[in-house]
Order: C-alpha cells, then sequence, then structure tokens
C-alpha cells in the first residue's frame, strides 16, 4: 500500500512537473521568457529582407504536439556590412549612399533595420497563411505585433515580434486543436 502510494505520488509529481514552465535568460541575446522546460539552442543565419546575413540563435521546446521557439537576431552589424555593400555598387546608384534623403542608410542597412518586424511579419503569413488576430503589443515596456494564426490542420500559432537594441525577437507557439 505504502509503495503503491509512493509510485502514485512519484508518477503525479512527473506529471505535474511537465506542466511546470520555467524562466529561461540569454544575456548574451538580451532576453527572458517562460518556457515549458529548457530549451535548445540552435545557432544559424537569419537572411534580413535586404538580402544581409545576419546571425541568429533559435531556442526551442518541444512538449508532446507543441512547440515553443524564440528566435533572437542580431542586427547589430548590419550597418557595416551596409557600408561594405555600397562600396561595391556602381557610384552615383543610390544604394551606394542610401537614397537621396539618406534616411535608408548605405546599402539600405537603416531602412533593414526599421522594416525588420514588418519582414518578419510577412515571413510568418507566407508560413500560415492569413492571420486569425494581429494587434500591437508590449512587453516590458518594448511594443511589438502579436499575430495568431488557425492553421490548416486547424492547430493554432501564436507569435509575438519585437525589435529592440538593434535586436529582432520572434516568439512562436504551436498547438495542436483542441
Amino acid at each position: 500500500s505504502l509503495v503503491a502510494a509512493t509510485l502514485v505520488l512519484t508518477l503525479a509529481g512527473s506529471l505535474l512537473a511537465q506542466d511546470e514552465w520555467v524562466e529561461f535568460a540569454s544575456p548574451q541575446d538580451g532576453f527572458r521568457i517562460t518556457f515549458p522546460g529548457k530549451p535548445v539552442a540552435q545557432d544559424t543565419t537569419w537572411t534580413s529582407q535586404m538580402g544581409y546575413p545576419l546571425p541568429a540563435r533559435v531556442f526551442s521546446v518541444s512538449r508532446g504536439r507543441e512547440r515553443y521557439s524564440v528566435t533572437a537576431v542580431d542586427y547589430r552589424g548590419i550597418e557595416q556590412q551596409g557600408v561594405a555593400r555600397s562600396k561595391g555598387c556602381v557610384p552615383g546608384a543610390e544604394t551606394c549612399f542610401g537614397g537621396q534623403t539618406r534616411i535608408v542608410g548605405a546599402g539600405y542597412w537603416k531602412s533593414d533595420v526599421h522594416g525588420a518586424m514588418t519582414y518578419a511579419t510577412f515571413k510568418l503569413v507566407q508560413q500560415h497563411g492569413t492571420p486569425t488576430g494581429m494587434t500591437w503589443n508590449w512587453t516590458e515596456q518594448v511594443e511589438g505585433t502579436l499575430l495568431q494564426f488557425t492553421n490548416a490542420d486547424q492547430s493554432r500559432t501564436s507569435a509575438s515580434i519585437y525589435m529592440h537594441d538593434n535586436r529582432l525577437y520572434v516568439v512562436e507557439g504551436d498547438v495542436p486543436k483542441g
């Protein structure tokens, strides 16, 4: 009887532990978030709208058919890439100096940074289709966009996109139907 009770309590404890969400922080990437377990990190490259290769890291946790992730993209080196690209263009071309107002930066790097959240939104729409919800959002006083999708298989995706300190954050959660 005591062994059976211990087994039931141990099993119940392990089931409850599966539902525990833990705070995870990546000081190197400048964020913290709550995940349903310890995430796996994978280094990758994010190609910006203007074609710049940027260092990125994807942190993800799977729990059954659920998947949660944060993609952290570092835009802080994009100015140097834009300047380098502009040196190889035809003299006098708009891409050399960033347009008549110079507001977009050499090689359009400033435009790329300012449009990063819109581009990330576009990529999510390409992946999931028409959003069932889209709204302004904020977290820790950083503005962003919140998107919700009902996918073809009736699973749901919620995504938040933020830009802070020239870093793009794409937070996604996918859950099955029901």
